[in-house]
């Protein structure tokens, strides 16, 4: 239902648009190839050590390859999350997924949007958070210090542009 005060932008140009997404350094097939691996390596090893009477070594080892397993399969479900940013003269909108599929989502003004840098001298850029009156919003927590150098050039860009208006064609 309309009350007719609403104010219809109509198309809103995007000036800025980013997904971002947890690094993952193995592919499915690298972590089978991994895995076996790892248990051909474990299996060797558990049965030297079953031969001179050491038995609880080999449950360990099977231990030990069942932990490794756990910890890429973890590794893997987090790499569902995603964070998404997206920049037009009126909104700047951080849309959060996380690897259980829940969605947080931010609307904010982004005249009113200053951008923080967290910065160490040795490392670079380490924490991004967007500060809009007095709140602040970490972003940006998948990326590398560079990366984030660089995603924080883009954005303040887009957010310049955001101040100085929608152009008029």
């Amino acid at each position: 239902m309309s009350t007719g005060n609403e104010f219809n932008r109509g198309f809103e140009p995007e000036l800025f648009s980013a997904l971002m997404t947890p690094h993952c350094s193995l592919s499915p097939t690298g972590f089978r190839a991994l895995m076996l691996f790892v248990c051909l390596i474990s299996f060797t090893t558990g049965i030297m050590f079953l031969r001179m009477g050491a038995w609880p070594v080999f449950g360990l080892l099977c231990l030990n390859l069942l932990m490794i397993w756990s910890a890429f399969r973890i590794n893997f479900r987090r790499a569902n999350a995603r964070e998404e940013i997206a920049v037009t003269p009126f909104e700047l909108r951080v849309r959060r997924v996380s690897h259980r599929g829940h969605v947080a989502e931010w609307v904010l003004n982004p005249l009113w949007v200053t951008l923080d840098q967290r910065v160490n001298d040795e490392f670079g850029i380490v924490q991004l958070h967007l500060v809009s009156r007095g709140r602040s919003l970490a972003i940006g927590s998948f990326l590398g210090p560079d990366e984030k150098s660089s995603f924080a050039k883009a954005l303040l860009k887009a957010l310049d542009a955001a101040k100085r208006g929608p152009a008029l064609i």
